[in-house]
């Protein structure tokens, strides 16, 4: 990739923070993890070709043009995060997606409930994966596990932290901070 074809993604990617609250390939790639789905599938469900799915996740392309699979999108996010928080079976979540396919969409400016459990609170999977998209877009997972290198010899809790919660994936995240917990 040449140096125009870089600062192209990284400025698509900027617009896409901007707009969608991340760049849409760490959106996407964990819709993936946590639905269980591949990236075919992901597209049919959100009603994309795959070919446009991976111009989005790779910045090649900075919007999504339809403003239904916005709405998609969110609900995805908020199934997830109904899986996740143990809400939601893994063969509900698949008759769920169906319905998300087939919905036309409405308002994309409703919230969604997938930042938070019944009691109002943030939950873990949520807040660890703020952490990491965080993490994410200031350095790559390499970058992160070198600096973690450099800081365990003096900091070893801040060492652990990076490696767990910036380079690692989002579900051994979410099992070292419940396994911390007393």
């Amino acid at each position: 990739m040449d140096a125009a074809q870089q600062e192209a993604t990284a400025r698509a990617r900027e617009l896409q923070r901007s707009w969608y609250g991340e760049p849409l390939g760490a959106l996407f790639r964990r819709l993936i993890d946590d639905l269980g789905l591949n990236q075919a599938r992901l597209a049919a469900v959100l009603g994309l070709s795959a070919p446009m799915l991976s111009q989005l996740m790779s910045g090649q392309r900075a919007k999504i043009g339809n403003p239904a699979v916005v709405q998609r999108v969110q609900a995805l996010q908020e199934l997830a995060g109904q899986v996740a928080d143990g809400s939601v079976s893994a063969a509900e979540a698949t008759d769920r997606m169906d319905e998300i396919k087939k919905s036309q969409g409405g308002s994309v400016l409703t919230g969604t409930s997938q930042t938070t459990n019944s009691s109002g609170a943030p939950t873990v999977r949520r807040v660890v994966r703020e952490i990491q998209s965080l993490l994410r877009s200031v350095a790559a997972a390499g970058d992160i596990i070198d600096a973690a290198d450099s800081l365990a010899p003096t900091h070893p809790e801040l060492a652990e932290f990076l490696r767990v919660y910036g380079a690692g994936r989002t579900s051994d995240a979410v099992s070292h901070y419940e396994s911390h917990q007393n």
